[in-house]
C-alpha cells in the first residue's frame, strides 16, 4: 500500500502542470502518499483481520 500511495502521491504534481518527476513536489507528493498508504494499509488489515 505505501509503494501504490507513493506512486500517486508522487503524479499528482504532475496533473497539475509540473513537468518534472524528480522537483520537490513531487518527491513530497511521494512521501505524503507512502504515509496515507500505510494508513490505509494498517485500516484496511485492521477491518478484514
Amino acid at each position: 500500500m505505501a509503494t501504490i500511495g507513493g506512486a500517486i502521491g508522487s503524479y499528482v504534481p504532475i496533473l497539475f502542470g509540473d513537468s518534472e518527476l524528480l522537483d520537490g513536489w513531487s518527491i513530497l507528493g511521494g512521501v505524503v502518499g507512502g504515509l496515507a498508504g500505510i494508513w490505509l494499509g494498517v485500516k484496511l488489515y485492521k477491518r478484514l483481520g
